[in-house]
């Protein structure tokens, strides 16, 4: 990969290609720098010498060999540049054990020094050679005490383990101290291990050991463990004290079963324990999870009032959870009497800030933060963290993005959660592109991606449905060591299944297995809803015996999914087998169950049926929705009662169900079939009042409508004339005549067009390819005033390509750019490929190397650009020649990405091969 970002990317493909199959190397990199001059060496050497580590020693051992060591001048010039290695050379090969030991407490104590795990080892190592053993259990402690992570305490064990011997058995105060330090680490087997090894031994525990055991299995919920050890308290004839509770009430919180939590508290009062602020604590933070929060109030002020004083952090759960709540004044109440009592930390702020920021009140999340720093409080990553979140879900984005960019400028360093937070943010927008570069910098700069990261890149293509992309984070992801999850399998089986690719997703869920996940509802009921929208009836069933076989329970969602294919079917009796055996697993049908077998019916014309169902399902106390009244506004103007439908309308507007786009589309279009145009254009200008705005597809039933009126009209002029109907006009003009009649009718009818309504007139006929209709419709547009928006430019540029049309296309993103809307990644890659289409290959250059300084991620580019267009249309060599353009201008891709290209370059260039020179 080194090589690949120093030399050439082009060659580097070729050699791929030339050496399939081929395996990476792994890369070992030199550190050295360049050599050092004559006159540098001469000036350094004599220092250099004087402080080499083998010199370091040497000096240090011949200091202690001479008495009163400790105050050697030639030491303490020398004990500065003391490093652990150094300590553990000296403490090895110095003569005299005892000498060796005085030395090892002498330096710990210097405030630039700390051992290290290898320090304490060599000197324990060094006691036990010299059989010295005395010293040996008082430094084993020191080394535990030492241990700054769970790796470096599960070292020290092994480390232990390899010892044998009365000499070296453990002490009590040994064990206790290695418990506790498994449990800060929260390395519940290995602590088991321990106190199994310590009663085998015949170590009597105390209260203490129990205790600190109690609350490493309280912490991980493993309450009914812990309890075995509390009667192992009543056995030896100990005394629980206000640790053994609090563990216990903690375990208990945990478990949500607030009653025995209480239990033990009343029991702990009751054998004259007194419960300290932790006690109340965790009472309060179990309150505070199953939203009994005036119960938590009133347990602080019992607190108060007993003289128990709270902490800090026992106001920090109740804060967070009145926000989650939406008690934005409760919360500052609290927060008012909090600061009475004790004054707020970081993370008192942090939590009132995500809390707010979690509920929308974002205003106060960012008056909260000013207060922090006026209270001379400096905020930490997780509060800019909850700010750039807040900002991201409210719309704010280049709020988020100035702060991103602020923590980036100072030692406030982003983490992987704030690189996720802007990621999230630019996929919700629909900018994957631009959250791209976020991760391109991940991978390159740090913090490296998380599996959240890829997921929610994942799930970002997939939204937009571009789902080679999506594989491609899979492979690169997997690539990297970053295993899959099963929350990555459920946005890859729900977004291929949503573009209707049941066949790739049903790879997917077959691979899951393999990487050690076992299918979930979620996964199962993902794929049987892909099968059941493809109409894939018999693969849904077959996959839902499948899932109940696997354990794996159906849901209401999965029953709903097969009823749906079940009803558009119209297979009446299957859909009575599939309901009777959803009751019979105890679920009762829901709205969504009512509304799937009602729009059934409705699709096939019964919806007399579908009002029986309505009937049922209102006796069941089941309330429509939109979507169960929608369904049956479009089964009756199916069957040409459009004003039963408009009745509808109007009793849902009753039961204060506001009908949307599709509802009044339907009802439009069955007055429109019915020859009332003026009616539809009424229901519009209802519409407009409703709040409700119009799609194309609204606009379409009127056009429609239009268009035949217009050929009513025609029909009797010509029968008039007695003339033949021929259709001379250009169909061209007569669609852009009927759009211009279309907005003149709407004005007329009280629905002023909008900028919204000619972007979605716009981006309708684009779709449709008509884009020198659009064009007019641009032109009609600026004529009223109205400026043209980006997304019509978009509209515009995409549909110019398309339809090869490339000065037009060009003259748009001119417009554009000179308008200042930001690019899209994708506009670039239209513009050059039909550039490449059109043989203008140095346009294409030319605007490749514009694009390049847009700092778009170099993956995306060679996945969208090189490999999706490109290559597909052939110019292998024209991809060779930009990819030494990316090198050029240092904006490599990873090598992953070089591979996936080499593949497919591979597949292009022996597709070109004659057939007579293919290999058999």
């Amino acid at each position: 990969m080194l090589k690949l970002l120093r030399g050439s990317s082009t060659f580097h493909i070729r050699k791929i290609l030339m050496f399939q199959p081929f395996r990476c190397p792994q890369l070992s990199i030199n550190l050295s720098s360049k050599p050092a001059t004559s006159t540098e060496f001469n000036s350094s050497n004599a220092q250099q010498a004087m402080f080499s580590d083998g010199n370091i020693v040497a000096k240090v051992c011949n200091s202690l060999s001479l008495p009163g060591w400790k105050s050697s001048p030639v030491l303490k010039s020398i004990s500065p540049r003391l490093k652990p290695y150094h300590v553990a050379k000296i403490v090895d090969s110095h003569r005299n054990p005892d000498e060796a030991l005085q030395f090892f407490y002498w330096v710990s104590k210097w405030h630039f020094y700390k051992h290290d795990i290898g320090s304490f080892m060599s000197m324990i190592n060094r006691l036990v050679r010299d059989r010295v053993f005395v010293q040996v259990d008082h430094l084993r402690i020191l080394m535990i005490k030492a241990c700054g992570s769970e790796d470096e305490i599960m070292r020290v064990m092994e480390y232990f383990s390899s010892f044998s011997g009365r000499e070296m058995e453990f002490s009590l105060y040994s064990y206790n101290t290695l418990l506790i330090q498994l449990g800060k680490f929260g390395v519940l087997s290995a602590a088991q291990i321990v106190y199994r090894q310590m009663l085998s031994q015949s170590v009597m525990p105390n209260l203490l050991t129990l205790n600190t055991m109690i609350n490493i299995l309280c912490k991980k919920g493993k309450v009914r463990e812990a309890e075995i050890i509390f009667s192992r308290i009543i056995q030896y004839d100990m005394s629980p004290d206000v640790f053994t509770y609090t563990s216990l009430i903690l375990g208990y919180c945990r478990e949500s079963n607030l009653d025995k939590a209480f239990e033990i508290f009343y029991k702990m009062l009751k054998e004259g324990c007194d419960p300290n602020s932790v006690t109340y604590t965790n009472l309060i933070n179990g309150l505070c999870k199953k939203g009994r929060l005036e119960e938590a109030l009133n347990m602080i002020e019992e607190m108060v009032d007993k003289g128990i004083e709270p902490t800090v952090h026992t106001y920090t759960v109740p804060l967070n959870s009145f926000c989650v709540a939406g008690c934005v004044k409760e919360a500052l109440k609290l927060l008012a009497k909090m600061k009475k009592i004790c004054r707020p930390n970081v993370q008192t702020y942090t939590a009132l800030i995500s809390g707010m920021s979690g509920v929308g009140h974002l205003e106060v999340a960012v008056g909260l933060y000013n207060r922090m720093l006026k209270d001379g409080l400096l905020p930490n990553t997780v509060t800019y963290n909850a700010l750039i979140r807040g900002f991201c879900t409210t719309g704010r984005f280049n709020d988020a993005l100035k702060i991103f960019e602020w923590m980036e400028g100072r030692d406030q360093l982003p983490n992987s959660n704030t690189f996720n937070e802007i990621i999230m943010g630019f996929c919700s927008l629909g900018r994957t592109d631009k959250a791209m570069i976020f991760f391109d910098k991940m991978l390159k700069v740090g913090p490296p991606p998380t599996v959240v990261t890829y997921n929610i890149l994942i799930n970002g293509y997939l939204k937009q449905g571009i789902v080679d992309n999506a594989t491609r984070l899979l492979e690169l992801m997997v690539e990297n060591r970053c295993e899959p999850d099963e929350w990555t399998y459920t946005e890859l089986l729900s977004g291929f299944c949503k573009w209707g690719k049941t066949d790739i997703a049903s790879t997917f869920f077959q691979e899951m297995p393999k990487r050690g996940i076992h299918p979930n509802q979620a996964h199962y009921c993902s794929l049987i809803d892909g099968y059941c929208k493809e109409g894939k009836l018999d693969d849904a069933l077959s996959l839902f015996l499948r899932m109940e076989k696997d354990g794996c329970a159906p849901n209401v969602e999965t029953y709903n999914a097969i009823l749906g294919v079940i009803s558009k079917g119209n297979y009446l009796q299957k859909t009575e087998v599939i309901c009777n055996k959803m009751v019979e697993g105890g679920m009762l049908p829901n709205v969504v169950t009512y509304t799937t077998l009602i729009d059934g019916l409705c699709k096939n014309g019964n919806t007399d049926a579908a009002f029986k169902i309505l009937e049922r399902m209102e006796e069941k106390n089941s309330v429509p929705n939109l979507y169960t009244y929608s369904s049956l506004v479009y089964g009756l103007c199916l069957e040409g009662k459009a004003e039963a439908a408009e009745r509808l309308i109007d009793e849902m507007e009753r039961k204060g169900i506001s009908p949307d786009h599709i509802t009044f589309t339907s009802l439009i279009d069955g007055f429109v079939s019915l020859g009332r145009l003026n009616k539809g254009f009424l229901l519009l200008r209802r519409m407009f009042m409703c709040g409700c705005t119009p799609n194309y597809r609204t606009y379409s039933v009127l056009l429609k409508g239009l268009q035949k009126e217009f050929q009513s009209l025609e029909e009797k002029v010509l029968t008039n004339n007695e003339m033949v109907s021929s259709c001379s006009e250009n169909d061209k003009s007569i669609s852009f005549e009927m759009f211009s009649d279309l907005l003149a009718r709407m004005l007329e009818n009280g629905c002023e067009p909008t900028v919204q309504t000619y972007e979605t007139l716009a981006a309708g006929l684009c779709q449709e390819g008509r884009s020198d209709e659009a064009n007019q419709l641009v032109k009609d547009m600026k004529e009223r005033g109205f400026c043209a928006t980006k997304e019509i430019y978009n509209s515009l540029l995409i549909a110019h390509c398309k339809n090869l049309n490339v000065d037009a296309a060009l003259k748009v993103f001119e417009l554009r750019t000179a308008e200042c809307h930001e690019q899209h990644l994708y506009i670039h890659i239209a513009l050059i490929c039909v550039l490449c289409r059109t043989n203008r290959l140095e346009e294409a250059k030319s605007l490749f190397e514009a694009m390049l300084e847009e700092q778009w991620s170099p993956d995306e580019i060679v996945w969208s650009l090189f490999i999706d267009r490109l290559l597909k249309d052939g110019k292998v060599d024209f991809c060779m020649q930009l990819l030494h353009v990316m090198e050029s201008r240092n904006r490599n891709p990873t090598l992953q990405t070089c591979m996936m290209l080499a593949r497919e370059v591979a597949k292009v260039n022996e597709s070109r091969v004659p057939e007579k020179h293919q290999l058999a």
